[in-house]
């Protein structure tokens, strides 16, 4: 709790403050990593081996079918009291820049304003020939999956997932202004990343380089420990809420 407060007093004081998301936050809301086992038609197919270019040119099909499957079982989820906790903490504190790996929308869906997703978004498709934006699908996709055609586009390009596939480099846009806004900041609160997915886990390591108090909210001991001034460990739905209990007693008082 000796911790809990001390972030809580860092946080409060904070002028500019970051919160770093991993899949740990979404995990908790029955979103499946990477390193989840899979079931259905995707049992057989290591999740990452679907996550190229490479395999979205050799089989889109199955490509956009997964990431289809995918979508749909994110629609069927919901934020957990860390995504809310966040959306709090804009509130308390305006100047407050979330910077996600998650390629869900359930920070939006808790009321966060615009994060920034480092690694896209499932709800952005865009053609894989010009680029050019396209509308997300129904999102109705049965538990099992299936294989399916990804639509084209108007320039007669297959419409691809809007993430970052690995190989492909991060946006710049993004990535730069993550990047600067960790350089600014007092606080960088890194919550439920394993801080090794590069070069998103050089963010913390950026706001403690600048002089930023890093937080970090994670179960398991990370490679980020070691640059976080406090730990605290436990999973962010249980974490997150008593952080900002502690850092604005009128918001726990408003919500009991």
């Amino acid at each position: 709790m000796v911790d809990v407060r001390e972030a809580a007093k860092a946080l409060a004081g904070a002028r500019r403050v970051v919160v770093f998301t991993g899949a740990g936050i979404s995990a908790e809301s029955g979103v499946p990593t990477f390193r989840d086992a899979l079931t259905g038609l995707w049992e057989r197919y290591d999740a990452q081996a679907l996550a190229t270019p490479q395999a979205f040119e050799d089989d889109p099909d199955l490509v956009w079918g997964w990431y289809e499957w995918r979508r749909s079982l994110i629609q069927g989820v919901h934020p957990n009291p860390g995504h809310e906790a966040v959306a709090a903490i804009e509130a308390h504190a305006p100047h407050t820049l979330v910077v996600t790996q998650n390629v869900d929308d359930l920070h939006e869906r808790a009321g966060s304003r615009a994060p920034i997703h480092l690694h896209g978004s499932l709800f952005t498709p865009r053609c894989a020939a010009c680029s050019r934006p396209a509308e997300p699908g129904r999102g109705d996709e049965p538990e099992e999956g299936r294989r399916l055609a990804p639509p084209r586009c108007g320039c007669g390009g297959a419409i691809r997932p809007g993430v970052v596939w690995f190989g492909e480099a991060l946006p710049e846009e993004a990535l730069e202004e993550a990047v600067q806004a960790a350089t600014d900041c007092d606080v960088l609160l890194t919550v439920g990343t394993s801080g090794v997915v590069y070069p998103a886990a050089e963010i913390p390591k950026v706001a403690s380089m600048f002089g930023g108090t890093v937080i970090q909210v994670n179960p398991r001991p990370t490679p980020l420990d070691a640059v976080a001034a406090i730990n605290l460990h436990g999973s962010a739905a249980v974490v997150l809420p008593e952080l900002v209990s502690a850092a604005w007693p009128e918001h726990a008082a408003a919500g009991s």
